[in-house]
């Protein structure tokens, strides 16, 4: 899937990420257009996730 994609898929599942990983506050998962790779690199600092690990859960949520 690519950050296009993914990006859209977010706005669907951002509640369920802040549900499963609660210390992820709305800053962690904002984004500005385009910088969809960012957003992944603070959520990797907070979960200890792999971006790929992240860009997976994203996919099936």
């Amino acid at each position: 899937m690519n950050n296009d994609r993914l990006e859209g898929k977010w706005k669907q599942v951002k509640g369920k990420f802040k549900q499963k990983y609660g210390e992820l506050t709305d800053n962690d998962l904002a984004y500005s257009e385009g910088k969809f790779e960012e957003m992944l690199g603070k959520l990797q600092e907070k979960t200890g996730k792999a971006k790929d690990e992240l860009k997976r859960e994203i996919e099936s949520l």
